[in-house]
């Protein structure tokens, strides 16, 4: 037995008042085929900003990936184990985001150098050296930055 989905003028309201109530109801409209009841609007700016997120997201954890690298590579002093489980878990998040969009992976190579530069600018921040201590390109290509083994000792 399905729950009554309110009517097509009260969905458009339960978006701004009830998120989650919309999205259980856009779901159920969907599986019954009632497409004209959909409130495609909101439905599509959702849509959008999952794809928005989901990019996000990949900048977030490949900025902090190379971060750590670069900490890793340039103060072999001060090397720690947090530093290899941040890079550890920052891979894993950057495989399983391309395990379920492999589409990722070629907004990841166009992305590449935008976040090495703000990675670069936080981990001179971040270790105190000098920002020309790291290379102005990044000394990583895409391949070790996502390589497992790539600088774990």
């Amino acid at each position: 037995m399905t729950a009554k989905v309110p009517s097509a003028k009260s969905i458009d309201k339960l978006y701004d008042e009830d998120y989650y109530l919309w999205l259980k109801n856009t779901a159920q409209l969907i599986r019954e085929k009632r497409f004209a009841e959909v409130d495609a609007v909101n439905l599509v700016e959702e849509i959008e900003d999952m794809g928005r997120s989901e990019k996000r997201a990949l900048e977030s954890n490949l900025v902090v990936l190379i971060l750590h690298l670069l900490k890793y590579k340039y103060q072999p002093a001060k090397r720690s184990n947090s530093w290899k489980a941040s890079i550890r878990e920052h891979r894993r998040r950057l495989r399983k985001a391309f395990e379920d969009s492999p589409s990722l992976k070629g907004y990841c190579e166009k992305v590449f150098a935008e976040c090495y530069e703000d990675a670069r600018k936080q981990a001179s921040d971040e270790t105190e050296l000098s920002l020309d201590i790291f290379p102005v390109a990044s000394p990583f290509t895409v391949s070790q930055v996502l390589d497992e083994e790539y600088l774990i000792d």
